[in-house]
């Protein structure tokens, strides 16, 4: 749908810039001459809606190339922001050229305007800037998932003042999934806080564990067996290509260690999708559990009011 109202109004601009090129040297004619000072501004007039008409189709067709070309959906929301912004810059310049004769006195108005919003609008103009240093440095993208400060969730969107994150987990859940809550913060956080992204190097994963509580009396080599089992079967039905082609890389890990109580924990620790975190140890968990209470004699499970 939006490739289709981009390719229209493509053809909008293009009609509306062929109009105004055509009025402007109308303007030419000798018939006009009779308007006398007022020629000179039509003239400027049109050939300034002429350049942003232009402006605005060549944004419109740029934005094209990059929904056709651009696969990663971060890059892809950038660049589109970009090439709005530019845009938007370039057809300022254009009115200011036509509001203005003189250019030094365009930029000397401009330049004591820009004083006066400098101090008016200092935590705008921080976001903005930190805007730019996101789009340069990358720290995020839509569809990261990432936690700053005490908001974590997934981006939605990057917009030049703030930034929008889908939340999961939140005040009334206990596991990574959607709260369905839009949390929105400035920009300039990401200038004094530190941002931890869950899409990191490792991406599609990251490291996370679940933890059984056995007895000490158990078969700790069965038990191990069991939960690598459970959890690489999960893995194979999820990403049957990683798991053929890559099997070490994403190889799971079994440790044990001490609880406070009389019981240990066997630690099964594993690579999963930031998004599937809940769903991932569930299903390890539902693997993992009938395998283990098959063998009620290798494994035991702690009892008595403290477990």
């Amino acid at each position: 749908m939006k490739k289709h109202q981009s390719g229209y109004w493509i053809i909008i601009y293009g009609i509306v810039a062929s109009l105004l090129i055509a009025i402007y040297y109308l303007f030419h004619l000798d018939y006009f001459d009779s308007w006398g000072k007022y020629l000179p501004i039509m003239k400027k007039l049109s050939l300034s809606l002429f350049l942003i008409a232009i402006i605005l189709m060549l944004s419109k067709i740029t934005a094209k190339i990059i929904e056709k070309q651009i696969h990663n959906e971060g890059d892809r929301y950038n660049l589109l922001r970009i090439t709005r912004f530019l845009a938007i810059v370039f057809i300022i310049i254009i009115l200011a050229s036509f509001l203005f004769q003189n250019w030094y006195t365009a930029a000397a108005t401009f330049g004591l305007i820009s004083l006066v919003l400098g101090f008016a609008l200092q935590a705008p103009i921080t976001s903005f800037i930190a805007w730019i240093y996101l789009v340069f440095r990358r720290s995020y993208l839509v569809g990261d998932r990432i936690q700053i400060k005490d908001f974590r969730g997934d981006v939605v969107e990057i917009s030049y003042l703030d930034t929008s994150i889908l939340e999961c987990r939140g005040d009334y859940l206990g596991n990574d999934r959607s709260s369905g809550r839009i949390i929105r913060f400035p920009n300039s956080l990401i200038l004094r806080e530190e941002i931890i992204n869950y899409s990191g190097p490792q991406v599609p994963f990251i490291w996370n564990e679940t933890p059984i509580q056995v007895a000490f009396t158990s078969d700790l080599p069965f038990v191990e067996d069991c939960l690598l089992e459970a959890c690489l079967k999960d893995f194979q039905e999820k990403y049957p290509q990683l798991a053929k082609n890559e099997p070490t890389i994403w190889a799971p890990a079994v440790y044990f260690r001490n609880n406070s109580y009389a019981w240990m924990e066997a630690v099964i620790s594993y690579p999963v999708e930031p998004m599937d975190t809940t769903g991932r140890r569930n299903r390890i968990l539902k693997y993992a559990l009938p395998l283990l209470n098959a063998e009620p004699h290798k494994v035991q499970f702690p009892e008595g009011t403290l477990r």
